[in-house]
């Protein structure tokens, strides 16, 4: 008869032992998981990433220079409107600065319309507007007399050529490997925030404990005595 008892003893035991505490679950603060998500929502809702943002302004700041030295360069030669005319309507490969002017506006409206319009996460259109600026200057520093009409001959060539390449490095090994990591870590956070939501659904109110009524162990072998004790004595 106490067999019973004890059998319920240990299984309920074990029972116990078997599931798994919570002090085994690893701590998983949510609040910093949802701030996380949340920052990288308000980034997406920006439309644009701080580093992309910066390759955009250093692209703008290209135009804005090779513009600048060259309209110096129409100065130092004589005026502006006389040289322009020479150099735009009187167009001479090799003697002009006017199509260098002209690739480094091809280089913002193929990189802008890419990177900030578009947004493209890709390489290409740098590789593109990259090759074609290196192509050219190569064969305009080599067929052309720029070298012969002073400074400007070396300078113009030579910034553009390193400008497009600063272009190229800063996209290739800052925004895309940057903007990359910033979602993983969002793909990260955002399946931990899950994960905790289905290991903490919602703090439990005092109302929700409850204890069961208490067995009474020997309740069997009390209602068997008590039986025993009320049979008549032959």
């Amino acid at each position: 008869m106490n067999r019973v008892p004890g059998d319920a003893e240990n299984a309920h035991s074990s029972s116990v032992e078997s599931c798994p505490s919570l002090r085994d679950v690893p701590s998983i603060n949510p609040v910093q998981l949802m701030a996380r998500i949340e920052s990288y929502e308000g980034r997406e809702k920006k439309g644009i990433s701080d580093v992309r943002r910066t390759f955009c302004l250093f692209v703008t700041f290209d135009l804005l220079f090779i513009t600048l030295l060259w309209i110096i360069e129409l100065n130092v030669k004589g005026g502006i409107e006389t040289t322009l005319e020479k150099e735009v309507l009187h167009y001479d490969y090799s003697s002009s600065y006017f199509d260098i002017f002209l690739l480094a506006v091809f280089r913002f409206k193929v990189l802008i319309l890419a990177y900030a319009m578009c947004r493209l996460r890709h390489w290409w259109a740098i590789a593109f507007t990259t090759a074609v600026t290196s192509a050219f200057l190569l064969a305009k520093v080599i067929i052309s007399q720029l070298f012969s009409q002073g400074a400007f001959g070396y300078v113009l060539p030579i910034i553009s050529f390193i400008l497009a390449w600063i272009e190229t490095w800063f996209l290739d090994f800052k925004v895309l490997p940057q903007e990359a990591e910033e979602e993983n870590r969002f793909l990260i956070a955002q399946d931990a925030s899950e994960r905790a939501a289905l290991l903490h659904p919602g703090v439990l109110s005092d109302g929700q404990f409850y204890s069961p009524p208490e067995s009474v162990a020997g309740s069997d072998e009390d209602s068997e005595e008590k039986q025993d004790s009320e049979k008549p004595v032959v």
